[in-house]
Order: C-alpha cells, then sequence, then structure tokens
C-alpha cells in the first residue's frame, strides 16, 4: 500500500462524494437509534452545506495509489451555525467567541483501517484548527452506534459533553 495525503480546494469537494455517501450508508449501517434519519443524508445534503456555511474549510483525501480509501473534513463556521431545523447542537452561551470548530466528517473504508490513517487525517485537521485565534472551542459529533469512532476521539483527549436528539448524537468538545 501506497498512502499520499492531499488537502482539497473547495473547488474539488466532489472528489469526496463516493466517499462521503459511503460514511453516510455506514453510519445509518451501525445506527440503532433512529436510523432512517440517514436516509436522507448524502454529499449533496450534508457536505455542501457544511462547506458552503463555513468562514473556512479543510478537506483531506487520503489515497492508496489513486483510488480515494478516506478523508476528513473540518471546518470554522459561526457557532449559529449550528442551532438549526435539524437540531440545537451545543448550548450557544456556552461559546465566549462567534466561531466554533469541527471536526465534521471523518470516514476510512473497511480495509483501511488500523494502519495509522485515522491518526494522521486527525492530526492533520487539529494542527489545522488550531492555527486559528478566532475559536477556542471545536467539536465533534459522533452518530449513535459508531463506538469505535466515539474511542477514538476520547483517546485523542476530547471529551462527550452531551447527547442530542434522544441519543443520535454525541457531542465531543475539546475542553
Amino acid at each position: 500500500m501506497n498512502f499520499t495525503f492531499e488537502v482539497l480546494p473547495e473547488d474539488k469537494m466532489d472528489y469526496v462524494r463516493e466517499s462521503c455517501n459511503e460514511l453516510m450508508a455506514f453510519q445509518k449501517s451501525v445506527a440503532t437509534i433512529t436510523p432512517e434519519l440517514f436516509d436522507d443524508m448524502s454529499f449533496e445534503t450534508r457536505l455542501i452545506p457544511s462547506v458552503d456555511k463555513a468562514i473556512h474549510n479543510y478537506t483531506v483525501v487520503v489515497k492508496d495509489g489513486n483510488q480515494i480509501v478516506g478523508y476528513v473534513y473540518s471546518n470554522v463556521s459561526p457557532k449559529e451555525t449550528y442551532s438549526n431545523e435539524f437540531a440545537t447542537f451545543f448550548d450557544l452561551s456556552s461559546v465566549q467567541k462567534a466561531n466554533v470548530g469541527c471536526l465534521s466528517q471523518f470516514y476510512i473504508k473497511d480495509g483501511y483501517r488500523k494502519f495509522g490513517i485515522g491518526s494522521r487525517l486527525y492530526t492533520m485537521s487539529m494542527d489545522w484548527l488550531n492555527q486559528f485565534d478566532e475559536i477556542d472551542d471545536i467539536f465533534i459529533f459522533v452518530s449513535n452506534g459508531n463506538s469505535n469512532a466515539l474511542e477514538f476521539y476520547k483517546r485523542k483527549g476530547f471529551t462527550v459533553s452531551h447527547d442530542i436528539l434522544g441519543g443520535f448524537i454525541t457531542v465531543l468538545r475539546n475542553k
């Protein structure tokens, strides 16, 4: 295996369409609480709106040869972005600054986990997010049933803040 990591410019987001849709299917497959909520989630309904609402976007793909085998998408967005018709993801008054960071999507294809790809993508995202003085708070939202991801982020120092939507999403926070 020959892994390469590539930062995608915003005009190349379409490169992760298939991987993003695979992520949504994976999340539905492991969900134990209202998996049907994933039926309307896709590249067009989750990733593109996130990119459009963000102030700063960062996407890294990992390839094995020419095949994309994983990606991470992080952003810096106004905190109000996380209170919408779907849910209020955190108590907005608990965030002092106007903007927050979010490690928003993270996916590695089955068969490519356990090679250190996740740790490298995570580190790249945190290094990117930590360069912004305009944010103090970084959030990660883990869908129910994805206990491996939840434990991964805990090992990296994030703590569980709370659950939303009756446990459909666990909110993790950097402090």
